[in-house]
């Protein structure tokens, strides 16, 4: 039968995630219920793709519209996730929808196409950015043996977070943990994303997607973390920290919290998500023992001369950083998403 590929519908959803959750190569990110979260939280135009034979799905590519006066127009898979790109259960549905999105970038406009592939680049011919770089590792079904293979300083570090009586519960909402979080990214010199798209994850996701806050022993929280499952995966993906987290040892305690919960739920994965290459998140991940792997962020140029660096990195941004941290929080929060939206 012919291969053919089209835009993906709302009744696609269910058998897009089947074909997402049997393919080993395709990632949480590759889930359908991103195109609404996008869609509802941002306002961006999606274009999610499937390749189909006699009916049955053969590939899938999440792509959304990025459109800005200040951060150009591009086409990526998948903006605010950080791995994308095409899932294919074989190279022709691979190369058909490759094409479907090339061309769908020419007639567009686009400044650039961009695919966050996490495994080997589906254009190593592309040009691309080596800025990023991810955090895997394999869990023992045996919590204990999770603990003792943290190096020493690091399991120090959580067995100290333990000593201070500090105390975890499972967030109902996103309030608790948006509140550190706005703080935390606001500290450090960038625009939060809004609290309603945190409230969008969690409605589309349910049980998929969970909210875990340590409180300190007066009951004050002083960290937070939004974590998806996925298969056998755990991913702890948005976190924040109050100023007092760093002497509770919070946020040791924290990620291990997170890790201890995931084995007894049958996780076998601890996925440490993306940090740049040279770091804070990158160096406190490396003392936990976890090795970096490079991500494949390849870039065709439709109409941009130049592979975009729309993050904190870029020297340009080193006076809005300085003057970010200098607002009101509420300030912050408010002029925040009409920012971040166009990052992804």
């Amino acid at each position: 039968m012919t291969l053919t590929v089209r835009p993906a519908r709302d009744s696609d959803a269910a058998a897009w995630d089947a074909f997402v959750l049997g393919l080993p190569e395709a990632t949480f990110f590759h889930r359908y219920g991103w195109q609404r979260v996008i869609a509802r939280a941002f306002g961006h135009r999606t274009h999610y793709l499937l390749a189909e034979r006699d009916g049955r799905i053969q590939g899938v590519l999440p792509l959304a519209e990025m459109k800005s006066r200040l951060f150009g127009h591009s086409l990526v898979s998948t903006p605010f996730c950080v791995y994308g790109g095409i899932a294919a259960a074989g190279d022709d549905a691979r190369a058909a929808l490759d094409a479907h999105a090339q061309a769908l970038a020419a007639e567009l406009g686009v400044g650039h196409l961009e695919y966050r592939d996490r495994d080997a680049p589906a254009h190593a011919d592309w040009p691309g950015t080596d800025l990023y770089v991810t955090f895997r590792k394999t869990l023992d079904a045996d919590v204990e043996k999770n603990m003792l293979a943290i190096p020493r300083k690091q399991r120090a570090m959580v067995r100290k977070g333990i000593q201070r009586d500090l105390r975890v519960e499972m967030e109902a909402g996103v309030d608790g943990f948006f509140a550190v979080y706005a703080d935390n990214v606001r500290r450090h010199g960038t625009p939060a994303l809004p609290k309603r798209y945190f409230a969008l994850l969690r409605e589309e996701f349910g049980d998929d997607c969970d909210v875990l806050l340590v409180r300190s022993p007066e009951g004050r929280v002083v960290s937070g973390v939004l974590s998806f499952h996925f298969r056998d995966e755990i991913l702890p993906y948005y976190a924040g920290d109050a100023p007092e987290a760093r002497a509770l040892a919070a946020n040791d305690f924290k990620y291990w919290e997170v890790m201890r919960r995931a084995v007894e739920r049958g996780a076998r994965v601890f996925d440490y998500g993306r940090s740049k290459v040279g770091t804070g998140p990158y160096d406190f991940k490396r003392n936990w023992g976890f090795e970096p792997a490079p991500l494949h962020y390849r870039y065709q140029l439709v109409r941009a001369e130049r592979v975009p660096e729309n993050n904190p990195n870029n020297p340009k941004y080193r006076l809005f950083i300085q003057a970010w941290r200098r607002l009101p929080l509420p300030v912050a929060n408010f002029l925040g998403p009409h920012i971040v939206k166009n990052l992804g």
